[in-house]
């Protein structure tokens, strides 16, 4: 038996999943899968805001995996316009607290790589 312990899920990708395990009742199992992920990678991090269900979610999964496992957050958004994303404010904090303490940053910058790439073919 082969076990995973990495994860890579679009931001959207995992909130659907969890939305589906509170409808079928998978939702603990899930987060305990999550847990025993040695890395978990949530990509496309502030596309949009989050529902309250979503935040809560989330804040369940990093609560689960905090200070156990690691996490990267892939985000095209400044972490200063994180909390923003979040409606409650309690919450925002609990789940912004879990993310970002002990958390090592890296800021890139510069033009997308898929944007160099495609003006590179146009040439």
């Amino acid at each position: 038996m082969t076990t995973s312990y990495v994860r890579y899920y679009r931001l959207g990708q995992l909130l659907d999943e969890l939305n589906i395990g509170h409808a079928d009742g998978s939702y603990r199992q899930q987060l305990a899968q999550l847990a025993k992920k040695k890395l978990l990678i949530l990509d496309d991090w502030g596309m949009e805001k989050l529902s309250a269900r979503q935040a809560n979610d989330l804040l369940d999964v990093m609560e689960e995996r905090y200070q156990n496992t690691s996490t990267i957050i892939a985000s095209q958004l400044p972490v200063t316009e994180w909390y923003k994303l979040i409606s409650n404010p309690t919450v925002a904090d609990a789940l912004l607290d879990r993310l970002l303490h002990n958390s090592h940053r890296i800021e890139l910058a510069g033009e997308s790589m898929r944007k160099l790439d495609q003006s590179d073919h146009l040439r």
